[in-house]
């Protein structure tokens, strides 16, 4: 399934914890995504079939999930996973999404997006904020028209 995900999409988006296994994956995941990309290219040009086209999905970048925050900022031991990330030469999109267990777990069973429902809680309120950033900062990197 994943394999096909790629060969359909035309940009991938990487999401990421900010931790030890998780951005040591990364790298082994784009090398993975460059010979699928390669394979699949090659294949193509068996049988000369012109339905079969040629692929070159474009990385995003990768977006931190499940970060921990405390006084506004991201905490100090998760910062050399995300640095380390940037140092690959990947982008790495500004907006970092925290984990909120309360609020991501309610959703599916209310069957409304966390952005749409309606929080008093100023936390669930800058939760549903960095989504929407993050949105806007997927959107203009993809190059899909706004809305």
């Amino acid at each position: 399934m994943t394999k096909n995900a790629i060969v359909s999409s035309n940009n991938i988006l990487i999401p990421a914890k900010p931790d030890y296994l998780s951005t040591l994956g990364i790298d082994y995941l784009i090398k993975s995504v460059k010979t699928l990309v390669k394979e699949y290219n090659e294949f193509s040009k068996v049988g000369d079939n012109p339905e079969v086209q040629p692929i070159d999905p474009k990385v995003l970048g990768v977006v931190f999930i499940m970060i921990d925050i405390r006084g506004g900022d991201t905490i100090s031991a998760l910062r050399p996973f995300i640095s380390q990330t940037e140092k690959l030469g990947l982008p790495v999109f500004e907006q970092k999404l925290r984990e909120n267990k309360t609020m991501y777990a309610d959703a599916p069973q209310y069957g409304v997006p966390v952005v749409l429902n309606d929080y008093s809680n100023s936390t669930h309120k800058d939760v549903a904020r960095e989504l929407e950033v993050f949105a806007e900062q997927f959107i203009a990197k993809s190059g899909l028209p706004k809305k």
